[in-house]
């Protein structure tokens, strides 16, 4: 069996918690925000995690997590 590729592209978005769980940024936060709140501004600065219905998806494109 030969050794898997890590996606590089999901290397980049995606970080695995102490946990197992996989954070993630907030979409809608790079352009255009002078039409959007602060509060809306303010909380797409936080991070969020990875819902379970992608957390399959995300694991393929990660094998060694």
């Amino acid at each position: 069996m030969p050794k898997l590729k890590t996606k590089r592209a999901a290397a980049k978005r995606f970080k695995v918690t102490g946990t197992g769980k996989i954070a993630r940024r907030k979409a809608y936060a790079s352009h255009i925000l002078t039409k959007k709140s602060t509060k809306r501004k303010r909380n797409l600065r936080k991070g969020a995690l990875l819902d379970s219905a992608n957390r399959k998806q995300v694991k393929r494109l990660l094998p060694y997590t």
